[in-house]
């Protein structure tokens, strides 16, 4: 099984309280949550493998190193997941872009799907799954479903906010896939929402409540 990775990075830790805050808005919101997952994106990065390449620069050819072997595809389950999309695009600006709609039905809490749409070649591609919370697990853990029904093999899941649940259900169904968080919160209250958390991620991010 694969560990859990929780970033304690100072920034990263600063900008999810901010995050919480109910009197944040719609703007600022979508804004923390592009720069966290940026942050959050750079380390979950470091194992992309790299190759020695030739080029020329102002003063001469040198050899340095480039990313190689597989291309990444960013994969947000929607809504919510979308406003993550642009922290990955700007680090990573060749990645290319599917989706995943899911919607979760307010009384079993289960997810159901409306839309899948991966990039081709998705069984070459280092895939990243992005969805602000992970609470119930549920929809991640379709969401991985769905990937590798289609070939997908090499993924990782990257939220902001965790509950311990939600880790474990993803961790059962799919222990292959490598789990990246800002915070795990303390639990998930009778509604399925993470306390203390930050409510509903989509809504917040969109400004539709």
């Amino acid at each position: 099984m694969k560990e859990v990775t929780v970033f304690d990075h100072p920034l990263i830790q600063h900008k999810i309280s901010i995050l919480r805050k109910v009197e944040t808005g719609n703007k600022e919101f979508r804004e923390l949550v592009e720069e966290i997952t940026m942050l959050m994106c750079y380390e979950s990065m470091r194992d992309l493998p790299l190759e020695e390449v030739e080029i020329q620069t102002p003063i001469t050819t040198t050899k340095t190193n480039m990313l190689a072997g597989r291309k990444l595809a960013v994969v947000p389950i929607l809504r919510a997941g979308l406003g993550m999309v642009n922290g990955v695009l700007n680090l990573v600006p060749a990645a290319t872009v599917g989706h995943i709609g899911l919607y979760r039905d307010e009384q079993t809490l289960e997810p159901h799907e409306y839309y899948c749409k991966l990039p081709k070649n998705i069984n070459t591609r280092q895939i990243i799954v992005v969805d602000p919370m992970l609470a119930t697990g549920g929809s991640a853990v379709s969401a991985v479903n769905f990937i590798k029904q289609r070939g997908g093999e090499k993924i990782k899941f990257m939220c902001i906010i965790a509950a311990p649940e939600g880790i474990r259900a993803l961790q059962t169904a799919h222990p292959d896939v490598e789990i990246y968080c800002g915070h795990v919160d303390e639990k998930l209250n009778e509604h399925g929402y993470i306390v203390p958390g930050l409510g509903d991620a989509g809504d917040r991010i969109f400004g539709t409540k």
